[in-house]
């Protein structure tokens, strides 16, 4: 791992009697790397060579290559983020570079702190890198752009409305009523997982499965999800009574990432618009902050898309790092044809 020393900061960090940036501290520096295993980058701005306290033995530096100078007129700080972002690089420096925190996001992660005690330098270690807020959102997100461009309609209501069996119950029949009253084909809209199906609910859901007009997914954040699960009986029984309809709905809840905890969506489909399994498998190349916490969410992750593009079975999703991706927040989506069995 190269490790771009910020040599200006280095050397103002401890001076000398005459109050002037040390090279000694940079040359510390550079030789506790090197005992790490690192390989590191001396990078100076340009008026360093004018302050250092040895400017005859700071210009050998320069001319040997040994230390680098950023070119006159630029911006050292800038100069050196880039750099390390270009080439992978972490930074010696105990500058924050907060005026860069918008353009360089993984500053923290990147950044080495080190401190002088007495005449030796110690190096620290980087920040833990942060995950990137809404991480599963904007991926979810990702997934259902491409599933758009292949021809699929997705679900895109996102208000969530308070939570409870009631508001589930009364959602679904006015949307049930303003389908019939309009003539109006729903959206394609859905979800899956296994369905909640319950002991007094089982002949219920039977039936439904192969005679019910509707079905309703009801979406909720995955920490709701067991105690709208003891809703799902009384919400079918409530829309099909008050309907008056043929066949009671099904009525299945899914995990949704788009959804806050305490809210809810509800999706209705005609059963015949349902799609048996999802016509594309997932795969998601992400960085290795993130891998972890993807990976541990994929299940999430199915069970959304799913409820968005209409399928009733949840795609296969695959969670894979790679190397080529450094960033926190970065990934790739690609979609496969086939399908879950």
């Amino acid at each position: 791992m190269r490790v771009i020393i910020d040599a200006s900061n280095v050397a103002h960090s401890r001076k000398g009697d005459d109050d002037k940036p040390k090279l000694e501290n940079i040359l510390k520096a550079a030789e506790e790397l090197r005992k790490l295993g690192y390989e590191p980058v001396i990078i100076a701005d340009a008026s360093l060579k004018h302050e250092i306290d040895d400017k005859e033995k700071f210009k050998k530096y320069l001319e040997k290559g040994e230390f680098k100078q950023v070119p006159s007129g630029t911006n050292a700080d800038h100069f050196i983020l880039k750099l390390a972002e270009e080439e992978n690089a972490k930074i010696l420096s105990n500058d924050a570079f907060k005026e860069y925190s918008d353009e360089f996001q993984d500053i923290s992660s990147r950044r080495i702190p080190y401190n002088f005690k007495e005449d030796k330098i110690v190096i620290g270690q980087p920040s833990k890198p942060k995950r990137v807020k809404n991480i599963l959102q904007k991926i979810c997100a990702e997934i259902l752009v491409e599933f758009e461009r292949k021809g699929f309609d997705y679900y895109k209501v996102k208000r969530g409305k308070k939570l409870s069996g009631i508001a589930i119950a009364k959602e679904a029949i006015d949307r049930i009523e303003k389908v019939k009253e309009e003539g109006l084909e729903p959206k394609l809209e859905g979800l899956l997982t296994k369905l909640p199906l319950f002991d007094k609910f089982m002949e219920l859901v039977e039936e439904a499965e192969k005679t019910g007009d509707f079905i309703i997914f009801v979406l909720v954040n995955p920490q709701d999800y067991r105690e709208v699960v003891k809703y799902a009986g009384n919400i079918a029984v409530t829309v099909f009574e008050r309907l008056k309809l043929d066949h009671a709905p099904l009525v299945a809840v899914r995990n949704d990432i788009f959804i806050k905890r305490g809210r809810f969506e509800v999706n209705i489909l005609y059963s015949d618009e349902v799609m048996e399994e999802a016509p594309y498998d997932i795969n998601i190349i992400i960085n290795d902050h993130d891998y972890n916490f993807v990976k541990k969410n994929s299940r999430n992750i199915a069970s959304t898309i799913a409820a968005r593009i209409g399928s009733w079975r949840f795609p296969i999703v695959s969670v894979k790092p790679s190397m080529l991706m450094e960033k926190p927040g970065e990934f790739e989506v690609v979609l496969e044809k086939g399908g879950s069995s």
